[in-house]
């Protein structure tokens, strides 16, 4: 399994017909002008159509975060990804949608312990002020979020509060007071966070190694996630219920639930 991390190649941005797949892919007309509330729409509906998966690592794909890579997964192979994927994919569509956008690294809370610098990819995009936009964390903010604001900010999720930190000033992303991330605000590249993508799609330490996962938003503000050969499904009003598959049953749950079609199922850990 090839992972190693390579030179980003310049890369032209997206082509009018690549931008009008893009926008069918998350099944969402031209949004039209950039403004909060198209960035809004724009949000929800890739949450609601793109999966954040990390298959590749468990099916021996090469994860790539060449932008035009990128596109080949996501919106001709109808398939998801983890953050650097998902974010990074998503800053192409809003770019070329006429978006400033700058791509922002975070260090994910894991109980006491922060992960380590690029551990996530979140996006910053400027309007009439600055928002912080994230379709590549799994169960978190379905709508952008006000990155000047330090008051409570409601959302379908939950209340998120941005929390300054240090002299650096980094904000910790709290979800109903719970540590989310920390994040930078410095903008970075794209190809700098390849170092660190590659450890998470390579370490044994990596919890993206440790076990297959596959999530969404579903219409009707509910969750469906596959984890190992479980199938997990959330209510909006928060009731869970889950179902061990056989090997047939998760294949055709990738397919419907997903639109995800495989070969074979990803290789579970151990």
């Amino acid at each position: 399994m090839d992972h190693a991390p390579h030179p980003e190649q310049p890369y032209p941005g997206l082509t009018t017909a690549q931008r009008t797949a893009y926008l069918d892919r998350i099944a969402l007309p031209d949004p039209g002008a950039p403004s909060p509330e198209a960035l809004a729409r724009l949000q929800l509906a890739h949450l609601r159509a793109v999966p954040f998966e990390n298959l590749s690592i468990h099916l021996g794909e090469r994860v790539d975060l060449d932008p035009g890579a990128l596109l080949t997964k996501v919106v001709t192979g109808r398939r998801g990804g983890f953050c650097y994927e998902l974010n990074g994919v998503f800053a192409e569509l809003l770019t070329s949608l006429g978006y400033r956008v700058s791509l922002l690294a975070a260090r994910v809370h894991d109980g006491e312990r922060l992960g380590p610098p690029f551990d996530h990819l979140a996006l910053r995009v400027d309007l009439d002020e600055p928002w912080l936009v994230d379709v590549g964390f799994g169960r978190f903010s379905r709508s952008p979020l006000r990155l000047d604001e330090r008051g409570e900010q409601a959302d379908a999720e939950g209340a998120f509060t941005l929390v300054p930190v240090g002299e650096h000033d980094d904000l910790d992303i709290l979800m109903d007071g719970a540590p989310q991330y920390r994040l930078g605000l410095r903008p970075y590249q794209l190809a700098d966070f390849a170092p660190t993508c590659w450890w998470q799609a390579t370490s044994p330490d990596s919890h993206f190694t440790r076990s297959t996962a596959c999530s969404l938003l579903t219409a009707d503000g509910g969750r469906v996630t596959i984890s190992g050969n479980r199938l997990i499904t959330t209510t909006p009003a928060g009731e869970r219920t889950e179902r061990t598959l056989t090997d047939d049953e998760a294949l055709a749950a990738y397919r419907t639930r997903f639109g995800i079609t495989l070969d074979r199922l990803p290789a579970l850990p151990g």
